[in-house]
C-alpha cells in the first residue's frame, strides 16, 4: 500500500497518527545508512579543514605557527581561532544541506 493510501485510509477511519516510514528498509538499515553518511561527511569535512588551515599558513606572510607557538602573540591566536571557527560553521552547514 503506498504512502497515499494509507493516508486516505487512515483520514477515513478517523486515526489521529500515522506511522510512515520513510525509508524501505528496517530501521537498522537506517541506522547504519546515516552513520555511513556521518562518517563519510566528517572525514570530508576534516580534510577540507586541514586544508583550508595550510591555506591560511601559505597566504600569509608570516609563520602562524612560529608566532603562536614560539613568540606566543596572542593577537596572531585569537584571528586564527576565528578563522578556525568560521570554516567550522561553514562546513556544518554545507554537511547539514
Amino acid at each position: 500500500m503506498n504512502l497515499l493510501a494509507q493516508i486516505e485510509n487512515a483520514a477515513n477511519s478517523g486515526a489521529q497518527h500515522v506511522l510512515v516510514s520513510p525509508a524501505g528498509g528496517t530501521g537498522i538499515d537506517v541506522l547504519l545508512e546515516h552513520l555511513i553518511a556521518a562518517f563519510v561527511f566528517s572525514v570530508v569535512g576534516i580534510i577540507v579543514f586541514v586544508v583550508c588551515l595550510i591555506l591560511a599558513e601559505k597566504l600569509t606572510p608570516f609563520s602562524i605557527i612560529h608566532e603562536i607557538g614560539e613568540e606566543h602573540n596572542m593577537a596572531v591566536s585569537i584571528v586564527v581561532a576565528a578563522i578556525v571557527l568560521g570554516i567550522s560553521v561553514i562546513i556544518a552547514a554545507a554537511i547539514l544541506g
